[in-house]
């Protein structure tokens, strides 16, 4: 965890989350810019499978600013999130006559930097 003594910035960081970053980002764009209980609603109710990793992640960071800064979890909002490409898992599929055809499996590194509500 990374902090900007001045500002305050929380931040949390999952890697090699076995899921396309492109679904991923369909989800953050959700919930990108929006208050911790906004963001926690929003990402309980979504259908995609995209939104456990998220929701893991968003509160570990919430649980990082309240247990090192004494921050209430109601006063903060996700001021940066990003979703990376990662590395591939690379497997083979069996096909006719010996040959094995290449499967890449993606993964991806999401970050989420909270922040504190301006008052």
């Amino acid at each position: 965890m990374q902090t900007n003594t001045s500002n305050k910035k929380i931040r949390a960081v999952a890697k090699h989350i076995h899921m396309s970053p492109h679904k991923v980002r369909r989800v953050v764009s959700q919930i990108r810019g929006r208050s911790y209980e906004q963001a926690l609603m929003i990402l309980e109710f979504m259908p995609y499978r995209a939104c456990n990793p998220i929701l893991q992640l968003l509160s570990s960071a919430a649980a990082n600013a309240n247990h090192n800064f004494g921050l209430s979890k109601t006063n903060l909002f996700i001021n940066e999130i990003q979703v990376d490409k990662g590395t591939f898992f690379k497997r083979f599929q069996p096909r006719a006559q010996g040959r094995g055809y290449p499967i890449h499996k993606p993964t991806c590194h999401i970050t989420i930097v909270l922040n504190v509500i301006p008052k």
